[in-house]
């Protein structure tokens, strides 16, 4: 049985993953989550009880928490969640990502080192690190082409650099340490769970209250958009096969721009909520002016994980966006708890 050390496992992808681990594996996991704004133990309320599972509030730069934790529950596997992740808030405040996705990825990269090698020669063949990172760090497509592994960074927000800066720890300390590493870079995620400052969330929740749908500029910024849940199966999936030291892509393959997500969103609701007196959502839709330094578009290769390791998307987006849809829906009280703290669902990241 795996121990896994799964850090930002009260977050959107880190929650869903630790969920994933609860219901398809043996394995058990300790949960390190410093529990800031967008980590919520209502993401985790399910697991209560389940002895597999142990929660532990706390932050990824406290060194002699996480080197105590590693020890005392002789972990094998690292998967690094932790991070400050909204690209607005790291514009009105780029400190706390270089704090929290740099510093704190080298804290756990450093104690991670320390206790693989105290292990045996069949622990540290077993053990493994996975730090999760984004495609954001590849900066901005044209109209054409896709994002492979060798892309070169061109990261253009604080939140990219430093998830970029992480990256390249991550590498450094497999070929300089020879620590057991793996990469995975990922298109937008959406689905249960998500904090509702990200677009998905926050869209639902505005038009269900009839307030204005702002969408920046034109609309026309396109993402690859991917399934939650279908991540969390890739980064298995990598954790179980894949090549030490390697970065793989996944992604949905479900490009569309930001204008059709939240119509498909408008329409949705149209459905799903027949008696709303909101109806047309979309006559809720409002142009604003973009933010600083928006990448026009994203758009992910994962070829080589389909290749290599035999892992595709189960959702398209369509069925995707209806589950999501459904479960923000069904857990109105999940949403008000998570939004009652210091976050109303204003804009961020105008840098005015």
């Amino acid at each position: 049985m795996r121990t896994l050390l799964v850090t930002g496992g009260a977050g959107f992808i880190g929650g869903n993953f630790v969920h994933l681990l609860m219901d398809e594996t043996d394995c058990q996991v300790i949960n390190l989550d410093k529990l800031t704004y967008a980590g919520n133990l209502d993401t985790l309320g399910p697991l209560a009880g389940n002895p597999r599972h142990v929660f532990v509030q706390g932050d990824i730069g406290d060194q002699g928490l996480v080197a105590r934790l590693l020890r005392d529950y002789e972990v094998d596997t690292v998967v690094n969640f932790a991070a400050e992740s909204h690209v607005d808030r790291s514009i009105d405040g780029p400190a706390e990502f270089v704090t929290t996705n740099v510093m704190g990825t080298f804290n756990l990269l450093d104690c991670a080192r320390a206790h693989w090698s105290g292990l045996g020669s069949q622990g540290k063949a077993a053990f493994r690190f996975l730090h999760v990172s984004t495609d954001e760090v590849y900066g901005s497509l044209g109209a054409t082409g896709l994002f492979t592994e060798t892309t070169p960074y061109a990261p253009n927000s604080p939140y990219s650099a430093s998830k970029a800066a992480s990256d390249h720890l991550v590498r450094a300390w497999f070929h300089t340490f020879g620590l057991p590493v793996l990469t995975t870079n990922c298109s937008n995620n959406y689905g249960p769970y998500q904090f509702p400052e990200k677009l998905i969330p926050l869209m639902i929740i505005k038009a269900q209250r009839g307030e204005s749908l702002p969408i920046y500029g034109d609309g026309g910024n396109v993402r690859d958009w991917l399934y939650v849940m279908d991540h969390c199966r890739a980064i298995l999936r990598v954790l179980d096969g894949g090549t030490l030291g390697e970065v793989y892509n996944v992604g949905g393959n479900s490009e569309r721009t930001n204008l059709q997500v939240v119509d498909t969103l408008c329409s949705l609701l149209d459905e799903l909520l027949p008696d709303s007196p909101h109806r047309p959502h979309a006559r809720l839709k409002t142009f604003v002016t973009d933010r600083p330094g928006h990448d026009r578009r994203y758009a992910i290769d994962a070829s080589k994980l389909k290749r290599e390791l035999g892992w595709e998307p189960r959702e398209t987006f369509e069925s995707g966006m209806r589950r999501t849809v459904a479960w923000y829906l069904d857990n109105a009280l999940w949403v008000s708890r998570v939004t009652d703290g210091s976050y109303r669902g204003e804009r961020l990241g105008s840098a005015s």
